[in-house]
This record gives structure tokens, sequence and C-alpha cells, in this order.
């Protein structure tokens, strides 16, 4: 697979202006419930929103309002049901409050309305088996996304990687999938907190403790770095608790006082690990973007990542790549940058140019121009 440094580009929809001002209806429940992830996804979106001059209002549908000052463009209804009948009672109460539905966190509410829907297609890990997703996710995703895709006005996926994966499996989706890439946090720009971080050079790796995060073969990868190596540049593990973490618990722990766990940590704090770190990390087997790798080469961090899946579109030519599956592979690349204080300078300024061409104003635009095309076309047909 070859690595390039062409801009990237977003493919959305042929663009018509709506006719008039829409009521938009988001599933924003990720803004206040989800840490990292699909949550820094609605959060941001909710803020690009907040910053463009439309006429547009937002009904934004959460079990909690999240504290974020946006305008009063943006009203929050809270629905205190759980799962699923969270997705019946919003199902219904924006069938009679809005135009059109963004589904950004279930496949399941589309199922339960009229509206036209835009569902967000974030990866197919869960039709994996060898990525040993997380089975109650895996079981709900498998038994909605097929119904999901014969009901929704529109789809969004957050790579090419993920669009060709959906449409591999859901053809009759090809005609209605568009892409948009996601951006890098302002938030990850403020200032860090005055709490006590890693001194630099350490090795960072971020993400949810779960299987395809694939931190096993890293920590045998680092292993097999000379021990004054390990000396200077320890290991620093960033992520939440997921599922089926003993084996990757186990590998860690095995090395001692090389590998500090910091858990969940906020906004400011990763962003100043970002910056601080020798070399980030991020041999995952699969995903659907790879957000942690962006947000790394935004704050001008040396990047090593797998060369499959999403992360060659979100790398291109300003990281270096491995075999996620090959550890050999891994090692001789972390060895590679440690060694190289000038490649890893290298790759810090390359990242950065990079990085600027993600936004989340792109994501935005390309996000509400195919909700009011789903609108249009809707209205149409009546």
């Amino acid at each position: 697979m070859s690595h390039t440094a062409d801009p990237v580009t977003h493919t959305p929809p042929l663009r018509t202006r709506p006719a008039r001002p829409l009521t938009i209806g988001i599933d924003a429940r990720a803004a206040v419930e989800v840490p990292a992830g699909r949550g820094r996804v609605v959060r941001e979106l909710l803020r690009a929103l907040a910053a463009r001059d439309d006429a547009h209002t937002y009904r934004c549908y959460a079990r909690t309002s999240w504290d974020e000052p946006l305008d009063e463009r943006f009203e929050w209804c809270e629905i205190e049901a759980r799962d699923p009948l969270w997705h019946v009672h919003t199902a219904r109460t924006a069938q009679r409050e809005c135009d059109v539905f963004l589904s950004s966190n279930s496949y399941l509410t589309p199922l339960f309305t009229r509206l036209p829907v835009v569902v967000i297609v974030y990866d197919l890990v869960t039709f994996d088996a060898a990525m040993q997703p997380n089975r109650r996710s895996a079981v709900i995703e498998r038994l909605t996304l097929g119904a999901c895709m014969r009901r929704t006005a529109g789809v969004i996926a957050i790579s090419q990687a993920t669009a060709d994966a959906l449409t591999g499996r859901f053809p009759a989706a090809a005609a209605r999938t568009s892409i948009a890439l996601l951006g890098t946090s302002p938030m990850l720009s403020k200032p860090a907190p005055d709490e006590l971080l890693p001194e630099p050079g350490f090795v960072l790796a971020v993400g949810t403790l779960e299987p395809r995060k694939n931190l096993p073969r890293l920590v045998e990868a680092y292993r097999a770095l000379d021990a004054a190596m390990q000396s200077r540049h320890p290991l620093v593990v960033v992520g939440a608790l997921g599922w089926q973490t003993g084996e990757t618990l186990d590998s860690l722990r095995s090395l001692g006082g090389r590998a500090k766990m910091l858990g969940h940590i906020s906004d400011a704090s990763l962003a100043e690990l970002y910056r601080r770190c020798a070399v980030f990390c991020y041999p995952s087997l699969a995903e659907g973007f790879g957000l942690p790798v962006l947000e790394a080469m935004a704050a001008g961090a040396a990047v090593l990542t797998s060369n499959v899946s999403s992360l060659p579109e979100v790398g291109g030519g300003a990281v270096e790549y491995a075999d996620p599956r090959d550890v050999a592979s891994i090692a001789a690349a972390l060895k590679g940058m440690l060694d190289s204080p000038q490649r890893r300078s290298e790759l810090g300024a390359l990242a950065l140019e990079r990085a600027r061409q993600f936004t989340w104003s792109r994501f935005a635009e390309s996000t509400l121009g195919v909700l009011e095309r789903a609108a249009e076309q809707s209205a149409s047909r009546y």
C-alpha cells in the first residue's frame, strides 16, 4: 500500500440550499455519555454547527443536557428512558418536531420514525469476529444495521475505508453514502492543568483498552528495545478499560515500572502528552478513522501507526507505518524512530502540516449537506 501526502478530500453530496430553514434533530447522547470517540465527534459537530451562520434550528435529544454554551438555535430535549425505549420515544418525538434527523450513535432510532434520517457509520468492526468486538454491541449492530440501511435517507461514513466496508456488505447503500472526515479538536490546544504528568521523552499509546488496539504486540515490540532505550523512553498508556482486557493488562503489567497506565484523562492533559512524547504508537488492527492519530499529528508528534484500514488515509506521508500483526515490524519502526531525533522532528513537521487539512468545520459542512439534501428530497415527494 502506498502512502501519499495528497490533500485529503471529503465527498459530500451535491448541495442544493434548502427552500426553508429546517428543524434538525440530533441524537446528542454521546456528547454527555461518551468521553472519547463518538462523544468527541458529537461534541465537535455541535460546536462546529454553532459556529456556522445558518437559519436552521437544532433539537438535541439526550438523557441529560450538555452544559456547553451554544446559542439560541440549539434546544435540548431530555428523554430519560433506557434503551431501547429511548429510541422509540425519541423517534416519535422527533417526528412531531423535526424535518430531518441525524442518528449519530445508533442504527435503531431510524427504524421507529417516518422522518428522513441520516446515519453516521463509524466502522464495521462488530462484523469482524477476529477483532473480538464488544459482544453486546456486535449483536445489536448486526441486528439493526441492515434494516437501517434499507430505511435511511443518507449515510455519512467517516473514512473511505469505512465506506468501502459498508458498501461491500450493503451494496444498495452506495448511492446514499458520503464521506466526511473527522477533524482536530481546538480543545486539545488548551494549556495543561497543573497536575503531575510524565517527563518528556516517553512512548505514548492512546485508546480504549480492547483487543483490536493491539497493545500486547506493542508491548512485545517495546520489550525488544535494549534496556537503556526502555529506560530513556518508558511506555505511557492512556485510555479507559474496555472489554476482554486480561491479555492487555497482563502484558502492560509485565513491564513493571517501565509502563505507566493513566486511564482516562482530561483533553488538556492528553494534548500535553501528545506534545511531550518521543513517539506516538497506534498499532491498531482496524479503525473506522483513527482519531488519536490525527490528534497526535496536530500536536506535532512523531507517529507510528498501522498500514491497514483507514489509518493511511489519516497519516498519508506524514507518519511511519508498520504491519500491526508483525511484532518485528513494529519493533524495527519504533527503534528507528527512537534512534533518530532528526527523523522524529521531520515527521512532527509533516504531521502538523497534514493535520491542518482535517477540520471539524468541513465535517459539519458535509454533514449538514447530507441532512439538507435528505430533507429536501423527502419534501419533494409530498
